[in-house]
């Protein structure tokens, strides 16, 4: 066999392990997430049904290597500024590391706001950060 053949061979069987210079899953360009419903201004009941929405990658669950994915996380009422970090999981920060593409939310009465920002394997936000615009809600 010819060594570049051989070569070729031996790199395709090899994991792939795609990171940024500083670490972090890169995201392909044009890639988006945003809440389909409900609608920016809304005014709901709760429990308050999420859908979310992904363009130009693929949600998996957490943990998973495969390329160009990711698992959604819901931000309530919080934002997420350290994106070098894993997204913390708490009642400001929903984790959905099954894959999941909609959740039924409970909240208080009065205004709230949502954003969705994808992360990696390991909960941590990809470069650049794949994040929907904030949706605000009034719960009534």
């Amino acid at each position: 066999m010819k060594p570049a053949i051989f070569a070729a061979l031996v790199a395709l069987t090899l994991p792939i392990a795609a990171f940024a210079d500083n670490g972090r899953t890169p995201s392909p360009p044009g890639a988006k997430v945003f809440i389909i419903e409900p609608k920016d201004g809304a005014t709901v009941s709760s429990p308050v049904t999420v859908k979310f929405g992904i363009q130009g990658m693929e949600v998996a669950p957490a943990g998973s290597d495969t390329p160009n994915t990711g698992h959604h996380h819901l931000l309530i009422d919080t934002k997420v500024t350290d994106f070098s970090e894993a997204i913390p999981k708490d009642e400001n920060h929903i984790h959905y590391g099954k894959g999941q593409k909609e959740a039924s939310v409970a909240l208080k009465p009065g205004k709230h706001t949502l954003q969705l920002l994808l992360g990696d394997k390991n909960h941590i936000p990809h470069d650049p950060p794949v994040m929907s615009d904030v949706v605000t809600i009034t719960v009534e």
